[in-house]
């Protein structure tokens, strides 16, 4: 029986009786597996750096227990909260990404990070919740009232925000958000004529990502041609899913993360398949797919246009990012820098997944009567 009474009309009480509690406890598991996997992946990239063992791992239960506090703290929210939380979080993102141009450290070819202390900070996740939440209340306000211009402040948001991705550059992330905003558009209700124009630009962009950036194109040819020799981490990474098998290794025995660069970051779901086997993996993939879906059966009950959109984006933005960090591990696509969401090692990644599954919690919440949907 649950220690909070229905009829409890304190704050805790109704955000009890309201938040999805399924959901809730689907990203505690994931938070929990992210944290036994990162003791298992980080210590061999730790000692590599000249760390002490559990230098990574110790950060990461900083940030995971963070991320814990903004869901919570966010999902008390009202949609019309989220909406301002929103905007205050995709503009700070876009000042500190502009920074991130003139003051952030190149790294691997690309300029991501503003390093504050032993920290560092990509501020282009922070941006992803924002913009999701922003360009859903551009579509509804547009819907509702036709007079305005919200289809085309979406559009400029999502050619600015795109525009300065490219310029770090980060490709991954643009990806990202080019399928986040194309769902919502086409959810809001564009014509279809339309969503055959803007599939078409997606797919010319992507041609022109290849021959514009040298990274991508040498992800793209070590995909099409493995026997070059190129594609190391791919490689390493199969072998782990081989010598995993069903059970795994066993906690601590594998060897991939002695061998593969980011074992602890984009190539950790390779260390849960060698020391946990496809048990664990196929459990993760559960888990992951349980909270998308879930969260659009729950949306789906709402008749608030803003909310749904808002929600839409939020998932599609979690759900294209896992697949493409496991089709990366697995080889079903080029590698892409990707984190696994709760899982890799990174704060601004976890901390900004935080804030868009503690957006989603706080919009799927039950709301009779429509009094806090605005």
């Amino acid at each position: 029986m649950s220690a909070i009474a229905r009829t409890d009309t304190s704050l805790v009480g109704r955000w009890w009786w309201t938040i999805d509690r399924w959901t809730l406890a689907a990203l505690a598991s994931i938070v929990v597996v992210g944290a036994v996997l990162t003791l298992a992946a980080s210590p061999p990239e730790a000692e590599r750096l000249g760390f002490d063992t559990f230098y990574f791992a110790r950060r990461q239960f900083v940030f995971l227990g963070m991320a814990v506090a903004v869901i919570f703290a966010i999902s008390f929210l009202s949609p019309r909260n989220i909406r301002r939380l929103a905007v205050f979080s995709m503009v700070g993102a876009i000042i500190l990404m502009v920074a991130t141009l003139f003051l952030g450290t190149e790294i691997k070819g690309a300029t991501r990070w503003l390093h504050i202390g032993s920290y560092s900070l990509q501020a282009s996740e922070f941006v992803k919740p924002g913009f999701a939440v922003v360009c859903a209340w551009m579509f509804s306000e547009q819907r509702l009232d036709g007079r305005f211009h919200g289809y085309a402040i979406s559009t400029g948001l999502f050619l600015f925000v795109v525009g300065l991705l490219l310029m770090q550059p980060d490709v991954g992330m643009s990806v990202v958000i080019a399928a986040m905003w194309g769902v919502q558009f086409f959810v809001a209700g564009l014509p279809l004529l339309l969503v055959l124009g803007i599939g078409f630009a997606f797919l010319a962009g992507t041609v022109g990502a290849y021959f514009a950036f040298g990274h991508v194109q040498a992800r793209v040819d070590r995909f099409l041609d493995p026997a070059g020799g190129e594609s190391y981490q791919v490689s390493r990474a199969l072998e782990a899913f081989y010598n995993g098998g069903w059970a795994g290794r066993g906690p601590g025995e594998g060897r991939v993360k002695e061998v593969l660069p980011d074992a602890h970051a984009d190539f950790i779901f390779a260390v849960a398949g060698e020391e946990f086997g496809l048990v664990l993996c196929l459990a993760l993939v559960a888990l992951f797919a349980f909270v998308v879906l879930r969260g659009f059966s729950r949306v789906l009950k709402s008749d608030d246009l803003y909310v749904l959109l808002a929600t839409t984006g939020l998932l599609v933005q979690f759900a294209v990012q896992v697949i493409i960090n496991m089709a990366s591990n697995i080889n079903l696509m080029p590698p892409k820098g990707m984190t696994l969401p709760f899982i890799s090692y990174g704060g601004s990644s976890t901390l900004a997944l935080a804030l868009g599954m503690g957006m989603v919690l706080a919009l799927t919440r039950d709301r009779q009567g429509g009094g806090e949907n605005r």
